[in-house]
């Protein structure tokens, strides 16, 4: 599987897309809002309130949250600017990355409404955008942007997404992921390509971030040490439940379903400290664990009947995730039933137990003397 080719969230504005189906990523990122209002007002304050300022959302996919994250980007340094006395609100250049094949043309067709509407909301009557918008294709385990060029990033529910499939000394028989049956050398194929990953993630960020710019990842993790707990497992299981009982009634290839695993792995706060530290450039202000339950991908308008469908919603959530890495793998004719299969296990599990993912976010500054403001 070549991740950089496969790996994107499913694209338009269909039922199975993720711009309609990313209700609980959208909760994770408010939930983690005050971490970022901090990292902020600690920036814009060291840096003297600039009149310029240069972010990057890393993975940014495509849909309403991506908006959201820019929005409350400008929102809080304007906060911060009106609270410090400051007349004249900076100009904010956002630059929005994600793999090439993500849908960048869904982005880029809303984006003149929403710097309209954005500036009607902050500085009413003004001619100017407050923030402008560029798209950066390329995967954030390589370099990105020029030396010393940022000074915000922040990242939200795509460092669990690994570079590519560990390559494991033997078979992941019967799973689809880190796995309580999973061979040891398996367990540790995952971990250690995860340590690979992140520290080429941070060594290329501490070349494209200015001295004292800042850096907020919200990952999706766990909160035991053991990378196999349910906690960070349960809804790759699930799935590989479903796969597995096509393969036995035939529907699948057994020797396709053993070649295929989720290029993923969700780190526990100590393992994301210990790499930030080993790495050396960057220096942790802030390391939290919160949690976001599975019906979080329901709205919660909806009357008590239409709550009953929370378990369907969260398979189209996890479909809009997934699908395009099952469609690479085994082809369109499996594609229904699979998610079929999928969601009746979801709503099942949901029905009977507590369900919930576990977000580990981190806020960061890069060590070093003195700033270079763009």
């Amino acid at each position: 599987m070549d991740v950089a080719q496969v790996l994107r969230m499913n694209g338009g504005d269909g039922d199975y897309s993720y711009s309609n189906n990313s209700l609980l990523q959208k909760r994770v990122i408010s939930i983690t809002k005050p971490i970022i209002e901090d990292a902020l007002t600690d920036l814009y304050c060291d840096l003297n309130f600039p009149k310029t300022l240069i972010m990057a959302d890393l993975g940014c996919s495509s849909g309403p949250n991506t908006f959201l994250v820019a929005s409350e980007l400008v929102k809080s340094i304007d906060n911060i600017r009106i609270k410090s006395g400051h007349d004249e609100p900076p100009q904010i250049q956002i630059y929005l990355n994600d793999l090439p094949h993500n849908d960048f043309n869904t982005i880029f067709i809303s984006v003149p409404e929403f710097q309209k509407n954005l500036t009607k909301q902050i500085v009413p009557g003004s001619s100017s955008p407050l923030c402008y918008f560029s798209g950066v294709p390329g995967s954030f385990y390589s370099r990105l942007f020029l030396s010393k060029s940022i000074h915000f990033v922040h990242s939200s529910y795509s460092l669990m997404w690994l570079s590519q499939v560990p390559e494991m000394g033997k078979t992941n028989k019967g799973n689809i992921y880190m796995s309580t049956t999973s061979p040891p050398s398996v367990i540790r194929a995952y971990h250690e390509q995860f340590q690979t990953d992140f520290q080429t993630f941070l060594k290329c960020r501490a070349e494209e971030i200015v001295n004292g710019g800042r850096m907020v990842l919200t990952i999706l993790g766990r909160r035991s040490d053991d990378p196999c707990s349910k906690e960070c497992t349960y809804v790759w299981d699930l799935l590989a439940m479903a796969l597995n009982d096509m393969v036995y009634e035939g529907l699948i290839d057994e020797e396709k379903m053993d070649s295929f695993n989720i290029p993923q792995y969700t780190p526990c706060a100590k393992e994301v400290s210990n790499e930030v530290e080993k790495e050396g450039s960057f220096e942790i202000d802030c390391l939290e664990i919160s949690e976001v339950n599975w019906d979080a991908s329901t709205d919660n308008n909806l009357d008590s009947f239409e709550k009953d469908s929370q378990g369907i919603n969260m398979g189209k959530c996890m479909r809009a995730v997934a699908e395009p890495l099952l469609l690479s793998h085994f082809g369109e004719s499996m594609i229904e039933e699979v998610f079929l299969r999928y969601t009746n296990i979801i709503r099942n599990r949901m029905s009977k137990e507590k369900t919930s993912l576990i977000n580990v976010t981190v806020s960061m500054t890069r060590k070093g003397l003195g700033y270079m403001i763009a």
